[in-house]
């Protein structure tokens, strides 16, 4: 069979390429397969500190309810002013209530974690449930004293549909390929996600004052409180690490909109903290850190060449060509989401989805890239405008539960 020139062209670097990205893959793989989590009796006394801002009332009773069930220390809720119905359900609880008219996430967690009196602060999303043995997993990497931050394992909650499949799918994917890798190879894992991330109280004062007057390009950074903190932690010598065995539930978008804007405000805080990291010296002494940092940035333009080659496939009408590429997607994708596809194996049937998302996610990632300085929240009624974080106008947008 005739091939055209332009498949030489593009199909042989295409298929090095793809090599090297399996290759790269196999690197966190055969550490992430080999990962467990740590075992031990240690126990320690546990804040929760929760920043609350107009959250979806049943969730919200729920997660309290998980809280408590963990037989934790404290449960301090730092509540926006304007989110008279949260206050409201946590007088029906034995919990600390914080009321505060400062907009904005970060300070939030600050007033928290000042007014705890545990070990350890475990800062959650109000939209989060844990298991009931959250509160003792959690405690339990913390026995090495050089532990400064623990972060658990996601699921979705509340929700079935297509985006919240997919949603599932990444997750198990990071949890059980990149958060499983850093933390069996120095224990450095990258973002302990802000839905549950334990640290040592005696850190979080520590770190504290360059935690609020973070800034990027001379912008004061608006989101990103977890990459933050996460970062701030390694700097100073610190273990973080993912314990699987802690697992919580979280609330994801299901509406298209929102969704999108989560993961432009997600990719720019990556973007943000990583370019920084990557040009500090602290992070090349872990170098396996370090290069999943440099893979991912990477991958976000890698990914779209598949893609190019198959749109350019279906324009020539080079049948075969499209066939054994679907196919190869289905068969690789499959491969590294086996983790996933053992617990829910009906996902195989979204791995098209999944593939097709992955893509979006790619060009969201190459413009947030672009437009790196802008601080908004995007899904709430937060922004920086003229350097300071202000109360927006614009009716906040809805994270359905």
């Amino acid at each position: 069979m005739s091939l055209p020139l332009y498949y030489y062209l593009l199909g042989t670097p295409l298929g090095v390429l793809g090599l090297v990205r399996w290759s790269c893959w196999l690197v966190r793989r055969v550490p992430a397969v080999l990962y467990r989590p740590i075992e031990n009796q240690h126990r320690a006394s546990v804040s929760v500190v929760v920043p609350v801002y107009q959250e979806d009332p049943a969730v919200f009773t729920a997660a309290i309810e998980s809280w408590l069930d963990n037989d934790v220390h404290e449960v301090i809720l730092v509540i926006d002013a304007s989110d008279t119905t949260c206050r409201q359900i946590a007088t029906r609880y034995p919990v600390t209530v914080l009321v505060t008219e400062v907009p904005g996430k970060r300070d939030a967690l600050r007033r928290g974690w000042n007014a705890a009196t545990g070990d350890l602060v475990a800062l959650v999303d109000s939209d989060t449930i844990w298991a009931p043995d959250v509160a003792e997993q959690v405690c339990k990497p913390f026995a090495d004293p050089r532990m400064g931050g623990v972060g658990t394992r996601q699921s979705v909650y509340g929700s079935s549909g297509f985006l919240a499949r997919i949603t599932d799918m990444f997750l198990d994917h990071r949890y059980f390929d990149e958060n499983a890798s850093q933390s069996l190879l120095g224990q450095a894992v990258s973002c302990l996600s802000g839905r549950t991330a334990v640290y040592r109280r005696e850190l979080l004062l520590q770190v504290e004052h360059e935690f609020m007057h973070e800034t990027f390009l001379g912008v004061p950074c608006l989101s990103g409180d977890d990459k933050r903190l996460t970062t701030l932690i390694l700097e100073r010598g610190h273990k973080t690490f993912m314990q699987r065995s802690a697992e919580v539930w979280s609330t994801f978008p299901d509406h298209w909109r929102i969704f999108i804007r989560q993961r432009l405000r997600w990719a720019r805080n990556t973007w943000r903290s990583d370019l920084r990291a990557l040009s500090r010296r602290w992070v090349w002494r872990h170098p396996f850190l370090a290069y999943t940092m440099i893979d991912k940035a990477v991958s976000s333009f890698t990914l779209l060449l598949g893609l190019a080659f198959m749109i350019a496939s279906i324009v020539e009408r080079q049948w075969v060509f499209v066939i054994v590429l679907a196919l190869w997607w289905q068969i690789s994708r499959s491969a590294k989401l086996l983790p996933h596809l053992r617990r829910r194996p009906s996902s195989f049937f979204y791995i098209p989805g999944y593939i097709a998302i992955s893509w979006l996610m790619a060009v969201i990632k190459i413009h947030a890239l672009a437009t790196i300085r802008q601080q908004r929240w995007l899904t709430r009624q937060v922004a920086v405008e003229n350097g300071t974080v202000v109360r927006t106008n614009n009716e906040p947008e809805e994270i359905p539960a």
